[in-house]
């Protein structure tokens, strides 16, 4: 990976600890592809395959999904190419410390579909991938993010940043906070997937309170769960 320009001496996430989850999607065709991989922090990679395994029982489709070898690190490549993605040992895009890409801790899904929506260095507003305009609407239509939230919350990735006010990431998934993060990252890999499987657990249990429950609809109450149940 340091050959592909994918990590870094300095990444936060040693090579040892990023594990390759690979699993079979469909196409926006409905064509079956069994090349699908993402590379991830090891704590988190058993959830990740359920993730990619539950897109596939709900014919949710993915353009494509190759690890950021493929792109040499160049994640305004990867998003052009409409792949969905994971670890980068990059900074967070618009700005200088690590992204949780660089931790093995994100997933991006659909770029296209899922639009990047920011600021510049100047000021001005930015979208990624340039192709994403007809998707700035967020009318439901398929690959769309808003479709598999519960998959991904439900496995622990409950930072959405379609719900970020500036930037709005709709394509992106994290699990949580740094502190979080580096307590994992201190676990060996069996503790850590352990401690992860617990705190997924989190959600399930919030989404079934009744305050919860009373909430007026589907969208609120995931909302709530997932910001209530993140560490």
């Amino acid at each position: 990976m340091q050959e592909n320009q994918v990590l870094s001496a300095t990444n936060p996430v040693p090579c040892e600890r990023l594990a390759l989850v690979s699993f079979s999607y469909r196409d926006f065709s409905g064509k079956l592809h069994d090349d699908g991989s993402v590379v991830v922090f090891d704590a988190v990679a058993p959830q990740v395959q359920e993730i990619f395994n539950e897109l596939l029982e709900r014919k949710f489709p993915l353009q494509r999904a190759q690890p950021m070898e493929v792109y040499h690190g160049d994640d305004e490549a990867s998003m052009d190419h409409n792949n969905s993605s994971a670890f980068n040992g990059r900074p967070i895009t618009g700005g200088g410390a690590w992204s949780k890409h660089a931790y093995g801790v994100a997933i991006d899904i659909n770029p296209v579909q899922n639009p990047y929506i920011g600021k510049d260095a100047s000021g001005q507003t930015m979208m990624l991938p340039s192709a994403a305009s007809a998707y700035v609407s967020r009318k439901v239509r398929p690959g769309m993010a808003e479709q598999v939230l519960e998959v991904f919350f439900r496995h622990g990735f409950l930072i959405w940043g379609g719900y970020w006010k500036q930037p709005i990431d709709y394509q992106h998934f994290e699990i949580g906070s740094r502190d979080f993060i580096a307590r994992l990252l201190a676990l060996p890999k069996d503790q850590a997937r352990a401690e992860f499987a617990a705190y997924t657990q989190g959600y399930g249990a919030c989404m079934q309170r009744s305050d919860i429950v009373a909430m007026p609809n589907l969208v609120t109450r995931r909302k709530a769960c997932a910001g209530q149940s993140k560490r």
